[in-house]
């Protein structure tokens, strides 16, 4: 059977520069009946793992290391044995969350992560955070782009660790590249396409942060 997308979406937290709002994410399950991979284990390791059921998990990848996208990864670690996957420029980040327990492998650019025959290739898109990936599955039509790229612009910058004209840099150099048609999967929020934010990267630069 092919690699199928799954969403799930759960509530917590996000803190950071001593600040905490509300947040609601999008956790994505790629997998067919048999194995599974996580894209962000957000606030609710109990749900994630019921998601994913009796299926293998292979690996659990995160986008970012802002709390609330990996404040459930340890935890679904320990229950599914699953590796956790980091670029490494976020881990002062992951261990403003994370102090005692460090993530179990280092996401490069370029590398290909496998989901049930799915191909997942790593695009290092800083900006939003130092150590900030997407992850396109060309054979599914779609990049999962963590806090990036979202439906009408991109990710916040205004914060530590964030800069406007890194994350406009791999927008337009990484993500506007990929073909027009490409479903783009957010970390919050709803989803969109390449080529519907495509026209606004101007817009998005005379605006600013």
């Amino acid at each position: 059977m092919a690699a199928r997308i799954e969403h799930l979406v759960t509530s917590g937290r996000f803190s950071l520069d001593g600040g905490t709002w509300d947040v609601d994410n999008n956790v994505w399950i790629i997998g067919d009946d048999h194995e599974a991979i996580v894209i962000d284990a957000a606030h609710d390791a109990d749900a994630i793992a019921a998601a994913v059921g009796d299926r293998r998990l292979t690996a659990i990848v995160c986008t970012h290391a802002h709390n609330d996208h990996i404040d459930a990864a340890p935890a679904l670690a320990e229950r599914t044995g699953a590796t956790i996957w980091l670029n490494r420029d976020d881990l002062p980040l992951w261990k403003q969350t994370h102090p005692d327990r460090e993530p179990d492998a280092w996401l490069t650019d370029g590398q290909v992560i496998e989901a049930a025959g799915a191909a997942l290739t790593v695009l290092h898109t800083p900006g939003h955070a130092p150590g900030a990936v997407c992850l396109h599955a060309p054979g599914l039509g779609t990049v999962f782009t963590g806090d990036t790229l979202f439906n009408g612009g991109p990710g916040a910058t205004g914060r530590s660790y964030s800069h406007f004209p890194t994350i406009i840099d791999s927008i337009r150099d990484r993500l506007l590249a990929l073909p027009p048609g490409t479903k783009v999967l957010t970390g919050h929020g709803d989803p969109t396409t390449i080529g519907a934010e495509a026209p606004n990267l101007q817009e998005w630069i005379a605006r600013g942060h």
